[in-house]
């Protein structure tokens, strides 16, 4: 079976393709004899009841400096094609917003991954709420008396944007700290949405387990340890990834969220486990194929396309 299949993801020449999850994808859907084409979030427009963009015919190989072709770009129906890639990065703003309403109006004739209408409704830091007895203790606030009286409450918390991502704007909060007024300051100027306040979890220094779920499935695992001088274990921060195994703890996490994964239609997620506790529910663009990979764990890539076949046949 050949899938004609799309991407919407960011500028391809500003990947780093030695780690990025979407760019494993799309090397194994062409080894697979699958058919490839790129647009960039900002070409997807809606014309009458047709969702349109103009696409460029996509071909990958894994060579440093030279790990893509594009050909020339045609303007299609985006419902031609068997399968969609929505894979952009945040922020998860109103262009990603908008960008879901539009690919919601093609799925699920052509399959969206994941669902867009899902991808709105889930954001990564809020959807996890659902899940709050497997969690540390967390506040979604601007607030300051409320932040306040949680600091009060548990001491040393971290502090960081709703629609962050990569680790930006990751702050450790202690008690009597003097600096939280100025950081409440920057944050109340900078994000003018709530933000996410959460009880400091000390083992981070022993990771952050990044948890891929399939079609609500364990799928592979990566853990993601901070370097001596940082909060943060992304490994776009310096974090560096190690070889891991499920404790018993993290299946029991696994077997509760990935059934509210599946009848959304996430089919790629990657949830963050500190020391048992899940912070978040990662539904946008989840990283961390490549890295499982390169320390001899599960082909995600291949699981993922499996998946995808099985539901276009």
């Amino acid at each position: 079976m050949t899938l004609n299949i799309a991407v919407q993801m960011d500028p391809i020449a500003r990947i780093n393709h030695k780690g990025d999850s979407t760019f494993a994808m799309l090397l194994e859907a062409q080894k697979r004899g699958h058919r490839i084409s790129y647009y960039t979030p900002d070409k997807l427009s809606l014309r009458g009841n047709d969702v349109v963009a103009p696409v460029q015919p996509l071909e990958v190989r894994d060579v440093e400096g030279d790990y893509f072709t594009l050909g020339e770009p045609e303007r299609v129906n985006m419902e031609s094609f068997d399968v969609v890639l929505l894979r952009q990065d945040p922020p998860f703003d109103l262009a990603y917003i908008t960008s879901t309403h539009l690919l919601e109006r093609i799925h699920p004739k052509t399959l969206v991954v994941n669902d867009p209408a899902s991808v709105r409704n889930a954001p990564e830091k809020i959807f996890v709420m659902g899940f709050n007895d497997l969690m540390p203790p967390t506040l979604i606030s601007r607030d300051k008396d409320e932040i306040n009286a949680f600091r009060a409450e548990h001491g040393a918390v971290v502090m960081k944007p709703l629609h962050g991502h990569g680790g930006a704007a990751v702050f450790r909060v202690l008690p009597q700290d003097m600096n939280f007024g100025s950081l409440y300051d920057l944050f109340s100027v900078t994000f003018k949405e709530q933000w996410v306040i959460q009880r400091f979890l000390p083992e981070v220094k022993h990771g952050d387990k990044r948890i891929i779920l399939v079609d609500g499935e364990f799928a592979g695992a990566v853990n993601r340890v901070p370097a001596e001088d940082d909060l943060r274990s992304n490994m776009v921060r310096g974090g560096a990834a190690k070889s891991t195994e499920l404790s018993p703890r993290e299946r029991e996490i696994c077997e509760r969220v990935g059934p509210a994964l599946r009848e959304r239609g996430l089919l790629f997620v990657g949830i963050d486990v500190i020391d048992g506790n899940l912070t978040e529910i990662n539904v946008t663009s989840p990283t961390g194929i490549r890295a499982i990979a390169k320390l001899g764990g599960p082909d995600v890539a291949a699981r993922i396309w499996d998946v995808i076949e099985a539901k276009r046949r």
